[in-house]
């Protein structure tokens, strides 16, 4: 690849309310954009980094600094793994990449990547953690939605009101609960049975990253998915006889290229896949857009929460989620944001 123009710029993007989750409280979400041109054509991408790791916009941007020589020398999206580790700068550069070569080839990312044509995807639409009166009254207000998505907290018996408040406000949905590493092994037993009784279909990341080994033999009606637990390719294998979904999110793993490896080797052992995300614009989703193609659960609202969107943006209909070609992954213009 011929040599490339690098512009990064980081952006705050307000949350409409805060949200809650076990352990954090978000009021905004702090982005970095990564342009890439080669004089003709452009491609961007857009990262939130992993909170709980550290890798928030300064520490992207120090990872974008010190390989910026070798980003220019316009590496192929293979040698970037080799260039930068799993994480949010990696995902900028890399959907980055993918977008400038879609715009070289006048050919949208899906069709670059030898996938069918996309068609729209039922995501989840999440509740944050609140009172179980407020989060059955954002489920109501969550017309549209088919299936939710319950942020817990490891306050097992109010989230267990949680989720019994919800599932009476919308019997019809299919109801998904993601404790954010906020449980322990002692409480598994009752937090399955009482999430059974609602009719819960999934179970994310009940316990904190590194306990993984307790989840061994443990036998739950409801299937358990890695999230914390499984952050890029390498992690994948280490989810069998623990996980029955891994949940790849591109500013985990660094980018489209390894996403797609994951759900590739996850499908290989047998495991169910999932696309999450860490909270970002439209332009975050238009990637994970992409992979969610290859996924059984999808979980790509990140913008409703947002104050601001870009526009063009992803769209939300019937409980479903549509991005084109001109949200990313074709030759389109630097959006801005508009207000809504």
């Amino acid at each position: 690849m011929a040599r490339l123009t690098i512009s990064v710029a980081t952006e705050k993007l307000q949350l409409l309310k805060p949200f809650r989750i076990s352990g954090h409280v978000f009021e905004a979400f702090g982005v970095v954009v990564v342009t890439l041109g080669d004089g003709r054509h452009q491609g961007r991408g857009e990262a939130c980094g992993v909170y709980y790791l550290g890798d928030n916009a300064a520490h992207m941007l120090a990872v974008l600094d010190g390989a910026s020589a070798a980003i220019a020398a316009g590496p192929t999206r293979e040698e970037l793994r080799a260039i930068l580790p799993p994480g949010g700068a990696r995902n900028a550069v890399d959907c980055a990449l993918w977008e400038l070569e879609a715009a070289r080839a006048g050919v949208p990312v899906w069709q670059l990547a030898g996938k069918a044509a996309p068609r729209p995807l039922r995501t989840t639409f999440t509740l944050g953690a609140d009172t179980p009166k407020a989060m059955a009254t954002t489920a109501l207000d969550y017309a549209q939605a088919h299936a939710i998505k319950i942020k817990l907290t490891g306050e097992l018996d109010l989230d267990l009101e949680r989720v019994a408040a919800v599932r009476a406000a919308r019997p019809d949905a299919w109801l998904g609960v993601d404790g954010n590493q906020g449980f322990v092994a002692g409480q598994l037993d009752a937090l399955i049975a009482g999430l059974q009784a609602q009719d819960v279909r999934l179970l994310e990341q009940p316990l904190a990253r590194g306990h993984e080994a307790e989840l061994e033999g443990l036998r739950s009606p409801i299937p358990l998915a890695g999230d914390e637990s499984i952050l890029s390719l390498r992690d994948v294998a280490s989810a069998v006889g623990r996980y029955d979904v891994v949940n790849i999110k591109l500013d985990k793993c660094g980018g489209l290229t390894e996403g797609l490896l994951m759900a590739q080797e996850a499908r290989r052992l047998g495991l169910g896949v999932m696309v999450g995300n860490m909270g970002g614009s439209s332009l975050s989703m238009g990637p994970s857009f992409v992979l969610g193609q290859e996924c059984d659960i999808v979980d790509l609202d990140g913008p409703i929460f947002l104050a601001n969107d870009r526009r063009p943006g992803v769209e939300y209909v019937d409980g479903d989620v549509w991005s084109g070609p001109e949200v990313w992954g074709g030759q389109v213009p630097i959006a801005g944001f508009t207000s809504r």
